[in-house]
């Protein structure tokens, strides 16, 4: 029983360490459909279709730029940037940054598609690694990462959620990661 136990504890363990990396190194963890997780090393080549476009060299983007191009995203897809709320304050961390709002479900996956499309006018890169379309989709530019997403009340714990069976939170998170000074070795592992 105790082996047992183990076994169970490290596979969860090792889910929950790689559901953390792929969320924070989403071009290093890419997860393939027979379940097998890859680090460090690209995954088998995608379809043409999901194949990511390379990043353009551009300099690296302040807090401030980043923050600019979110409120211009989300205005873009007709909404006040003023009627959501920053993820981080704008005195935290300089390597953070976020707005999120209670959006209608049944409009929030048209305002992520439009704030999506106006993320890549600006010039964001699709990260489509992990991405589900319908609830999340990944972008980067000069050192950093945002992450575009609708997330429904199933996610939150009910004693604390405040939104009603219809709606759902619509939030950009962003990170500045400089991923160069880390040195991945490729390991595969399968779960399952």
């Amino acid at each position: 029983m105790n082996a047992l136990l183990k076994r169970v504890w490290i596979g969860l363990a090792t889910t929950l360490i790689v559901s953390l990396a792929a969320v924070a190194l989403p071009d290093h963890i890419q997860v393939d459909e027979d379940g097998r997780i890859h680090l460090g090393a690209p995954a088998p080549m995608p379809s043409p279709s999901t194949e990511p476009t390379p990043e353009s060299t551009s300099p690296p983007l302040t807090r401030d730029a980043v923050d600019e191009a979110i409120r211009t995203a989300v205005g873009a897809a007709g909404l006040d940037p003023a009627q959501g709320s920053p993820t981080a304050a704008a005195d935290a961390r300089s390597n953070m940054t976020g707005w999120t709002a209670v959006r209608e479900k049944t409009a929030a996956q048209a305002e992520m598609n439009a704030i999506c499309a106006d993320l890549e006018r600006q010039g964001w890169t699709s990260n489509p690694n992990g991405d589900r379309p319908d609830a999340s989709r990944s972008y980067k530019r000069g050192g950093w990462y945002l992450l575009v997403s609708t997330r429904g009340k199933t996610l939150a714990p009910s004693t604390t959620s405040t939104l009603t069976d219809s709606q759902t939170h619509l939030t950009l998170a962003g990170l500045q990661l400089n991923l160069s000074d880390i040195p991945l070795p490729e390991i595969t592992v399968r779960i399952g």
